[in-house]
């Protein structure tokens, strides 16, 4: 007991003294804290929150680093109905726990909890779900724990029980643009179990479209729209004023395009939508954009690059200084390359700025700038002033003009490694375009390190894939000979991938390395034929090789490279 007593005053005067060095109390508050808390009983952290000396918001995230555990602000939760269903509610308060979040993929319900080291709780939790499942425990305040029990177990979560609910009662307008007890709307719900389906069906947009007399909801999933429900028109009004509300746009104004952006946590980890709002002859088309972070941004080995790909990007990106230009049509994966290859490179020892339109995924440690009238940067003012930073790498959201340009090759001549984006359909077609913007061959010409040219594919569920034997006009497209007698795929469709034969998509690339051979004829302005046939002497390979290969290795299908790669090319 003894020992006890030591330890637990010994954590006590660790929090104090935390939040002291921390400036968010006074040694005289954290005096008197203690004090109180010998007459009370109470945590510390709950008494310097009862004196009103802290918030419980500060609190948990002192705690959270403490104990080395991370945090949750409850206020910013969507509740998943899929994980409350799981625990019920009894369990939930006897214990003091909330889930938070279930993920069926990986069998992990997430939970928020006051007491991290509350094993029995744990433990009771594990036994009841049964042994398949893990437990990922997030601290919460206590206050708040309390009162998100009350309400996510209180009221209806279903989509299909929401509207329902809808039906029966008159919307409240006023309550969608209060932060008070909003959740006793429905249409609040609504929004945010929509909100949690897309996510969970890993959507990368959110189509709000209303008809003449329906609201038609659409998720874009893997590359390729999926109509998910449709509404009837009396709906939309309340659910485009809510989501306006929490985005930030101005509910008045219905006649002129909008932008905002939402931040919440859902699925157990916060993720942010881009949402934009356009007028049409049938109401506001809305449309938002899912920022996912943590299933956007992967490592370098985890973007499931072939070996080759793999050490040559590598190699590029040990030069010390120039360019890397990563190409391809809107919606390629461009951005998620560049951030991938960035996170590799993310360390204390470098300085990482980067300038977007507008910045997609905040980084730790990344300075981050948006493009936008109102911080009075563009493209070209920007890397002017990111020079005078002391940057070590630099991150151009796209090359536009000339200006921009000029601005990033000035920066790779200068000691930089510049990231940039381009729109064109081959990494050779980039030597074309940038003389077409106004770059002169001669500054091209040894500050290019490399060029990525990348496509994104679906991939084909493993679970339902079906193999067969291609014909004499599929093996002509693949470039193999018929006498091959080689299997490749087709999608069929199952209950795992909602009955559309594909599960998440992968990058076709192909990689240019600069070297000076190729710096040679980039000075003489070589035809783009000529700097071909001596890229692919070196093992250069082309989209359409490694769309190929793909469909050979079983990943993906020939229809789906011929959708996005032109492999009629390569039968001539």
């Amino acid at each position: 007991m003894a020992e006890e007593f030591i330890t637990e005053q010994r954590r006590k005067l660790r929090l104090g003294e935390l939040m002291m060095q921390q400036g968010l109390i006074t040694q005289d508050q954290l005096r008197i804290g203690l004090m109180e808390q010998v007459k009370s009983g109470l945590l510390l952290g709950r008494q310097l929150v009862q004196l009103g000396f802290v918030t419980e918001a500060v609190v948990r995230d002192v705690v959270a680093h403490t104990i080395g555990q991370d945090s949750i602000d409850l206020d910013n939760v969507v509740a998943d109905a899929d994980a409350l269903a799981m625990v019920p509610e009894v369990f939930a308060r006897r214990y003091h726990l909330l889930p938070v979040a279930f993920d069926a993929v990986s069998r992990i319900i997430v939970v928020a909890m006051t007491d991290m080291f509350n094993v029995v709780a744990i433990d009771q939790l594990r036994a009841m779900l049964g042994g398949e499942i893990q437990v990922k425990a997030l601290l919460a305040a206590e206050a708040q724990l309390e009162e998100y029990i009350d309400q996510f177990y209180g009221y209806e979560l279903s989509v299909d029980g929401i509207l329902r609910e809808i039906e029966t009662g008159e919307i409240d307008y006023s309550s969608l643009q209060i932060a008070g007890d909003e959740y006793t709307q429905p249409v609040v719900r609504l929004v945010g179990a929509l909100l949690m389906d897309a996510v969970k069906r890993e959507a990368s947009d959110i189509h709000f479209e209303p008809e003449h007399a329906f609201l038609r909801i659409r998720y874009r999933i893997d590359g390729v729209l999926q109509q998910i429900r449709s509404l009837h028109k009396t709906y939309w009004p309340g659910v485009a004023v809510r989501l306006k509300v929490i985005s930030g746009m101005d509910i008045a104004e219905t006649r002129a395009p909008q932008d905002g952006r939402i931040q919440i946590n859902l699925c157990g980890r916060p993720i942010d939508f881009r949402v934009s709002s356009h007028p049409t002859i049938h109401g506001e088309n809305i449309v938002l954009r899912v920022l996912d972070r943590e299933r956007s941004i992967m490592p370098l080995d985890g973007m499931g690059l072939r070996e080759q790909i793999h050490d040559e990007l590598k190699l590029m990106m040990k030069r010390p200084e120039g360019i890397l230009i990563v190409t391809g049509p809107t919606g390629s994966g461009k951005t998620t390359t560049l951030y991938s290859l960035l996170t590799h490179k993310n360390t204390t020892e470098v300085n990482i700025m980067t300038l977007e339109d507008p910045v997609e995924y905040p980084v730790t440690m990344m300075r981050q700038t948006s493009v936008a009238e109102a911080n009075k940067v563009d493209f070209a003012n920007g890397i002017r002033s990111m020079m005078r930073q002391d940057p070590d790498i630099i991150l151009v959201g796209e090359i536009r003009d000339e200006d921009t340009a000029t601005m990033a090759f000035r920066a790779a001549m200068t000691g930089h490694q510049v990231y940039t984006t381009l729109h064109t359909n081959s990494a050779l077609g980039t030597f074309p375009r940038l003389a077409d913007i106004g770059i002169s061959a001669e500054i091209m010409a040894g500050n290019i390190i490399g060029i990525i040219a990348q496509r994104l594919v679906r991939v084909l569920c493993p679970h339902c894939k079906e193999a067969y034997t291609p014909g004499e006009e599929e093996c002509r497209l693949m470039g193999i000979m018929a006498s091959d007698s080689v299997k490749i795929y087709r999608p069929m469709g199952c209950k795992h991938c909602s009955y559309t034969g594909y599960h998440g998509r992968m990058a076709l690339i192909e990689l240019l390395r600069i070297d000076a051979e190729l710096d040679a004829l980039i000075a003489r302005r070589s035809h783009v034929d000529e700097m071909r046939k001596v890229a692919l002497n070196k093992g250069f390979i082309t989209l359409a090789d490694d769309g190929v290969c793909r469909i050979l290795d079983g990943h993906t299908s020939l229809a789906e490279v011929t959708r996005v790669i032109d492999l009629t090319r390569q039968t001539t």
